[in-house]
């Protein structure tokens, strides 16, 4: 079997022959017989798989002529969508396999005719956004075979309208809606059961092995094999599916389907509208508690606080009073019995925050604007995500451009409990050392001083004048993005699109329409994006990705590491920076033609012994710590 795998990737091969321009290149080559081997035996395999490599090929070919099925899943719904309908079809026709595919999405991606014919007939708001949204979606519907919400065009994945036409697994009826046989999650989910090949993104894999744990139906289908993609995403959010969350959003959600039922159904019930009314006001009482601006923090240190267990004492009262108005509407509308479970279950999961006894869990809590989270979140993954890979005794593939750190693997495997039985690091058949170069400046102030903003603008300028714009600058806070901002936009030649104008895919979209733009973003910029050719010639750091240090879930993390008698710095801190730092550099060189200079505004790359294991990390540029000789390398390029 190995050996046909090796001729598929042969100069003569059916890739070959069927895809334009294609050509071997031996680490793909590798990377692919060793997910060959992993199927065959169900073992364990880490790749990390450089830029270039042709990862995507290497892990489809061997899943597309096993005899088993294949689960594959991604960090993002941008590669989950590549995969399913760009690599995917070049594959099996150029294969010419007989196997079935199918993709599968998270319930919030897709239409809920039942939600959207209720909320069309009462309109849930007067927001005139979501009006126009609701009629947008409402044609879609007529049209859609899939009911995949990323078809319906001008619906951008943060539109309001979204919670009104989609069901959460709190809010859909199951097989008592009236729309079950038509459900596009239903079919969808069917058809990945039938299917050899499924592409899922790890929140499904996640929300399906808690789904799993709590003994319901399942959501996927197992596998005979799981390869991730963006592996180095999976033990942060493994975390945040084994703990518990309470939302105020997910409330005040319950709270608008309710009151849509009382006013189609129940009008004459005004105890229930009074006793939603209150409910809504004690919600929005308790998130005043935390102040206008969005934070996060020790939730511990919070329940010490008088006036937020006043507050949330409160909801809970309010919470009780609106199940027993309930009650006495149980008969009048069989809507209602999906909604009372629903509060039931909210009184306990906010009865439970204020148990913080439990060890190896952080309390932590965020607010946004609007919303509260409380959550209890597992400090260790590796453990749980070990046993249910026994459990499975399926095959297990995990490969990133980013998983190493310092040139080990040791990180990554020890964050899920693996014991691979191959590791490998592909390296990228790029040339890094003509492609691109390192500038690390110097005589720039130190990372926090305050007249950093003002030097990062000063040759920031310098370099998109170079570059004739074609720069991302990347920045590990709001904060000094928006601060650079300011000092760009006043003295710009060239159009500047920030993080948070316009959704991401619109800003991309602009950027690489323009051709000599420039693109200000946080961190969902750092990973995920792919702008090849000349349109990005410079990639700036402001300085390295060191997670905020009273970040309260690091911070629960850093303690239980020292509690083991190892170092949190190098343990924790470290490793997620350096895998941080490589997804931002990784957005320079995406094509072996691509030519560019990458920039880190950060001394302790240099002045500190750390800096190198970053510099170790990085692709192997050459280095210079002359700004004239990143211009000049900019104006050489086309």
């Amino acid at each position: 079997m190995i050996g046909i795998i090796k001729q598929l990737f042969s100069a003569t091969g059916p890739l070959a022959l069927s895809i334009d321009g294609y050509s071997p290149r031996q680490p793909q080559i590798d990377m692919a017989v060793a997910v060959e081997d992993a199927l065959k035996t169900s073992s364990q395999l880490v790749v990390e798989a450089g830029t270039g490599t042709g990862k995507t090929f290497a892990y489809l070919a061997p899943a597309l002529k096993s005899k088993g099925k294949t689960i594959i899943s991604t960090g993002s719904k941008a590669l989950q969508e590549q995969l399913y309908h760009r690599d995917l079809p070049v594959l099996v026709k150029a294969l010419g396999a007989a196997k079935k595919t199918a993709l599968l999405k998270g319930r919030a991606n897709y239409l809920c005719t039942y939600r959207l014919t209720q909320h069309v007939a009462h309109v849930p708001t007067d927001d005139p956004d979501v009006m126009h949204q609701l009629a947008m979606v409402a044609k879609f519907a007529s049209e859609t075979h899939t009911g995949d919400l990323a078809d319906c065009i001008g619906i951008e994945e943060d539109a309001k309208v979204l919670p009104y036409v989609s069901s959460t697994a709190d809010n859909c009826l199951g097989k008592e809606c009236p729309d079950f046989q038509e459900c596009y999650i239903r079919k969808a989910r069917l058809k990945a059961g039938d299917a050899d090949v499924v592409v899922i993104n790890h929140h499904l894999f996640f929300a399906d092995m808690a789904v799993k744990e709590s003994g319901f139906a399942e959501l996927m289908p197992n596998a005979d094999a799981y390869i991730f993609d963006e592996a180095h995403q999976l033990s942060e959010i493994a975390s945040d599916y084994f703990g518990e969350t309470m939302s105020t959003k997910k409330l005040v959600d319950l709270i608008n389907d309710l009151r849509a039922i009382y006013r189609a159904e129940i009008p004459d019930m005004l105890q229930l509208g009074k006793s939603l009314n209150k409910l809504e006001t004690s919600v929005a009482d308790l998130r005043l508690q935390f102040g206008v601006d969005s934070s996060r923090g020790d939730w511990r240190e919070k329940l010490s606080n008088k006036l937020i267990c006043s507050a949330l004492h409160r909801v809970i009262s309010d919470l009780e009073f609106v199940y027993q108005v309930l009650k006495h509407c149980l008969e009048r509308s069989d809507k209602i019995e999906h909604p009372f479970e629903r509060v039931l279950a909210f009184k306990g999961q906010l009865e439970r925050v204020f148990d913080t006894a439990q060890t190896g869990f952080s309390y932590w809590y965020e607010t946004t604007r609007r919303y509260l989270t409380i959550n209890i979140t597992p400090l260790n993954v590796s453990a749980k995500f070990a046993l249910m890979m026994k459990e499975s005794g399926a095959g297990f593939v995990f490969t990133s451009a980013t998983l190493s750190v310092d040139n080990e693997l040791t990180h990554f495997n020890a964050s899920l409990g693996l014991k691979p039985k191959q590791s490998m690091m592909v390296d990228s058949p790029f040339d890094y050392e003509n492609q691109a170069l390192l500038c690390l400046p110097r005589y720039l102030p130190e990372t926090h001083a305050d007249n950093m903003p003002h030097a990062i603008v000063k040759l920031t300028l310098e370099l998109i004048k170079s570059a004739k714009g074609r720069c991302f600058v990347l920045f590990t806070s709001y904060r000094m993005m928006h601060l650079v901002a300011e000092g760009l936009t006043t003295q710009m030649d060239y159009p500047v699109y920030m993080q948070g104008q316009m959704s991401k895919r619109i800003i991309l979209e602009k950027f690489t329409r323009h051709g000599n733009a420039v693109l200000l973003g946080t961190a969902s910029f750092w990973e995920g994006v792919d702008v090849r050719g000349s349109t990005l010639s410079c990639v700036i750091i402001d300085k390295l990705p060191f997670a905020a240090p009273d970040d309260p879930l690091l911070q629960a993390r850093m303690q239980d590491c020292q509690m083991q008698g190892k170092d949190p710095f190098a343990h924790i801190q470290l490793p997620q920076a350096v895998i941080a730092l490589k997804q931002g550099v990784g957005r320079l060189i995406r094509d072996n033609k691509d030519k560019g200079v990458l920039v880190i505004c950060d001394n302790r790359l240099v002045t500190r012994q750390y800096g190198q294991v970053f510099l170790k990390s990085l692709p192997p540029m050459r280095r210079t710590r002359s700004l004239e000789d990143a211009n000049t390398f900019l104006k050489h390029i086309n």
